[in-house]
């Protein structure tokens, strides 16, 4: 089977100048390793300028079924340690992840006790809001550990998964997630999905979507994508009409995207194969975000006669991932960028990004 450095004629496809010759001799099982490998020798955080704020609003942390009643989990995100919990109402709790007392970190032998998340070290039970409710050897509880926790991590369950609010200064939330509705419709699939650790920051990896040259020299669109923006207060969103390139030549594509904040996006394609996909990405730490791709797509489409190009589409946005990482695993945000005719409204984009950014935490 030909590839797209060797194509027959009549195809359509441009090779990634840029990134290919960093992906193309990858087997499958080198492939998965590398895309959550560390990388290493990458340069410190301050030599890339990537010591900025994390910006506030909702992120994914996990599936919601990966969550039973009464299971306790520890996560890292935002440079910090949490454990997260369902309680026996089914309601989930989330709250920094060491014990007030000798800071036990109650993510690892931590137990739901009711509502409640029970410290392993000496029993101290926890509400939601990181208030000590009970000591069981004690007739007394510190008058500290009786007032809610300075920061807080509210809580919520949308399109699948279980959401949380980040904040610096632990502000409640300022909006709802927004449901999408192919997440639960029963004619479509069940959640497809693929996971990265990328070595950059969040900001820099959401840049990409108003790039617009990018999509010629890093995938390999057939021809620069024409674009169609929308800015809200909290939201931006764009379609994007290109012709892409397949073994049997140019296909008219789309492709529209909406993001909420800085923590929830999502994107639908359609052309070739219609899919959605669902872009879960949270950050770890200054130089490390955790990516996870759901995809969704209709039954009849994915399970019938077209299933082989269903599958072929989610392997294309997969690789186009992966050859953004290349460069997003050691890019350095420039905070003067030199930008260009046709580079895309990334001024724009900057300016609508940093009203996430909190300045007393900077």
């Amino acid at each position: 089977m030909a590839d797209a450095n060797h194509k027959p004629a009549g195809d359509a496809r441009t090779p990634p100048v840029a990134v290919w010759q960093v992906l193309e001799k990858m087997g499958k099982e080198e492939l998965l390793e590398w895309r959550k490998a560390d990388v290493k020798g990458r340069a410190p955080v301050a030599d890339r300028n990537l010591d900025m704020p994390f910006a506030y609003g909702w992120y994914p942390a996990m599936l919601s079924a990966d969550l039973a009643v009464g299971e306790v989990k520890p996560l890292r995100y935002f440079s910090t340690d949490l454990v997260i919990w369902r309680g026996e109402d089914g309601e989930v709790r989330m709250l920094d992840a060491y014990c007030r007392h000798l800071g036990a970190h109650m993510g690892y032998g931590g137990r739901v006790e009711g509502n409640n998340l029970e410290c392993p070290f000496h029993a101290w039970s926890y509400n939601g809001e990181g208030v000590v409710e009970s000591i069981p050897y004690s007739k007394s509880i510190p008058p500290q550990v009786k007032r809610p926790c300075e920061i807080q991590w509210p809580t919520s369950e949308a399109n699948r998964w279980i959401w949380f609010w980040y904040h610096p200064a632990g502000t409640p939330p300022e909006w709802e997630v927004e449901v999408v509705p192919e997440t639960t419709d029963p004619e479509w699939t069940d959640f497809d999905i693929y996971e990265w650790n990328v070595f950059g920051s969040l900001q820099n990896m959401a840049e990409n979507g108003v790039d617009a040259a990018h999509f010629k020299y890093i995938h390999g669109a057939a021809t620069m994508p024409d674009y169609e923006f929308e800015w809200g207060d909290i939201w931006r969103s764009a379609s994007l009409k290109m012709k892409m390139g397949t073994p049997r030549g140019e296909v008219d594509g789309g492709i529209a995207f909406k993001n909420i904040g800085p923590g929830q996006s999502w994107t639908r394609f359609t052309g070739i194969s219609e899919t959605l996909l669902i872009a879960c990405i949270t950050p770890i730490e200054k130089d490390h975000v955790h990516a996870r791709f759901c995809f969704a797509q209709p039954k009849k489409q994915a399970e019938g006669p077209m299933a082989g190009i269903s599958k072929a589409i989610i392997k294309d946005i997969c690789k186009q991932f992966d050859q953004d990482k290349v460069v997003w695993d050691r890019q350095k945000y420039l905070p003067d960028a030199l930008v260009c005719a046709g580079d895309g409204p990334i001024a724009k984009f900057r300016k609508h990004y940093a009203q996430f950014y909190v300045e007393s935490d900077a």
